[in-house]
């Protein structure tokens, strides 16, 4: 109904048509589909309608129902792509993340390891040497503390960030965007957002979700400032696959949000 109606007015039936396209993207819609899908329309106008159902009409249907079919596939073709490379990209992302997290904690086992043979090694060593240690070990004592106390402060200073949140709120914090708060209620629920790219109504659902949320904050709100970090982030967490296509498929998904 709301495609006949826009049937005249061409920048309204492409919006139609458009909106509707998406929301089958989890169909297969192919042309023998299109095809028999076009024919039972004219065939039930025929048999309602009978002679009142003019050469004319049929041509008219028949062209809108080609054109919203071939919409359709091509919608789906070329938002297909895009929405394998959000989910791959996705995912290299999160693998990133925890492959660096595994091989931090594999050094720090390995050093442990390391530390752990010196220790037997040097045992007798130790023992020899026992007399004179005890009486330095006051003052080691303190300065190893302190030592200790300021490498693990710079270490946490230092810590690189390892998942897309984190990553986020770092690239925020440097492109001079750290007080603005309401990116971060965005963050919470952008990841539902990406993993229901394909779900058109689950999609929108949590599209409907964030707008109630952002309708409560109090204060600027700059979407555009949002995308830039998203794609800086990304682009951190993915730099081996990225390209222009990511490029495409991120902006696309930011402007459909």
């Amino acid at each position: 109904n709301s495609i006949i109606f826009a049937a005249s007015n061409p920048t309204a039936l492409r919006t139609q048509v458009e909106t509707l396209g998406f929301q089958h993207l989890d169909l297969e819609v192919t042309v023998p589909r299109v095809v028999i899908f076009r024919d039972a329309i004219l065939d039930l106008f025929e048999s309602e309608l009978g002679e009142r159902f003019t050469s004319k009409a049929k041509l008219g249907f028949m062209a809108l129902l080609n054109y919203v079919g071939g919409a359709y596939i091509y919608i789906r073709r070329e938002y297909a792509g895009r929405i394998k490379i959000i989910n791959s990209s996705w995912r290299i992302a999160n693998k990133q993340a925890v492959d660096i997290m595994d091989v931090a904690e594999g050094e720090e086992a390995a050093e442990g390891g390391e530390g752990e043979e010196g220790k037997e090694g040097g045992e007798e060593a130790a023992k020899e040497a026992a007399d004179e240690a005890a009486k330095q070990e006051g003052n080691l004592r303190a300065s190893g503390d302190a030592k200790a106390s300021g490498e693990a402060k710079n270490a946490n200073n230092m810590k690189v960030p390892t998942t897309f949140n984190e990553m986020f709120m770092f690239n925020g914090a440097v492109m001079g965007f750290g007080s603005s708060l309401w990116m971060n209620l965005i963050l919470e629920q952008f990841e539902n957002i990406v993993l229901n790219v394909a779900n058109s109504y689950r999609l929108q659902e949590e599209c409907d979700v964030l707008s109630l949320v952002l309708a409560k904050y109090k204060g600027t709100i700059n979407l555009t400032e949002f995308k830039a970090v998203m794609l800086a982030s990304l682009r951190s967490l993915v730099p081996k696959d990225w390209e222009s296509n990511h490029e495409v498929a991120w902006g696309w998904l930011w402007e459909n949000v």
